[in-house]
């Protein structure tokens, strides 16, 4: 739902839900859902700078997507519906014991559905399906700082920020080439938002960084432990660092199909069975994965 959608508060039914459940609507209280759309608001604003915001306690252990659940626990409202996936799989343990939670705090119902649902939680994928104005996708992030991995110093990763001194990240990539005689970052792939901020747009993979270009959809991104949130809002240009000769590309399924549903076009897993030495290829993406099927069988 786009932000300047939200609706206003239906006291009436969260009441309800808050005498039945124990536990005040989504949870958290007010003044923490808040400060959080806050937050989020500055983020819009500022495509890929990461805004500071005080994180809260969550039910989960920090590291296990306390950001963006904080993040969806802030936005979602009654009439909501919620996906939650983790490496692109609805029924992992980490999903769906967060859409237990979310369900019990905010009443909302849970879909595996990528085209019903309004708000999406993900770690480390972006559905293949393509996604609307009207949804808004949460990523839980890790290491927010794109930066990290040439400058570990906090305050001076803010400076490198603030002067675009980007040079560093640069000379990273430059140095990966020589040793290696390509960029061989495999996720967390370092992108420029809105032609301005280096951005690190979460543990996905480089088959999902594209999507994130000129996309009809909010994407935001939430570190509960590093507490930070940053944004990139619909139709953002969204580019891939790379050089001339060596320009970013995607992994590279060419000749592969999933063994479920058949799929050539999709992020796939790859899985050994140790037994026969037998590999096959299933989609990464469940949802997207059980609606190829179903339809194929029809």
């Amino acid at each position: 739902m786009p932000l300047h959608e939200w609706p206003k508060r239906n006291d009436g039914q969260e009441h309800d839900l808050e005498h039945r459940s124990g536990y005040p609507f989504g949870f958290m209280d007010e003044g923490a859902k808040k400060e959080i759309r806050r937050a989020i608001l500055k983020a819009v604003a500022i495509p890929g700078y990461q805004v500071p915001y005080g994180s809260r306690e969550m039910p989960i252990a920090r590291g296990w997507g306390t950001g963006g659940l904080q993040i969806t626990l802030a936005l979602i409202q009654p009439d909501d519906i919620l996906k939650v996936i983790d490496q692109g799989c609805d029924g992992s343990v980490n999903a769906v014991n967060i859409k237990k939670f979310v369900a019990k705090v905010a009443g909302v119902t849970v879909t595996t559905d990528t085209a019903a649902a309004t708000i999406i939680q993900t770690r480390h994928r972006i559905p293949e399906e393509h996604m609307t104005d009207q949804q808004i996708l949460v990523l839980q992030v890790p290491y927010p700082e794109a930066l990290r991995e040439v400058e570990p110093s906090e305050v001076e990763t803010r400076r490198m920020h603030a002067e675009a001194d980007y040079s560093r990240m640069w000379l990273y990539l430059y140095e990966d080439i020589v040793h290696y005689g390509e960029i061989t970052i495999s996720y967390r792939y370092p992108v420029t938002v809105n032609g301005r901020y280096i951005t690190d747009p979460s543990p996905i993979p480089r088959w999902d960084v594209p999507k994130l270009h000129m996309a009809d959809t909010l994407f935001l991104f939430g570190a509960g432990r590093e507490k930070r949130i940053y944004a990139i809002p619909p139709h953002t240009t969204v580019v891939p660092l790379e050089f001339e000769d060596h320009p970013f590309r995607t992994e590279n399924f060419t000749g592969k199909s999933c063994a479920r549903c058949g799929a050539t076009e999709s992020f796939l897993d790859e899985v050994i069975d140790n037994t026969e030495g037998v590999r096959s290829f299933f989609c990464s993406d469940s949802g997207y994965c059980d609606k190829r099927r179903e339809q194929c069988s029809r």
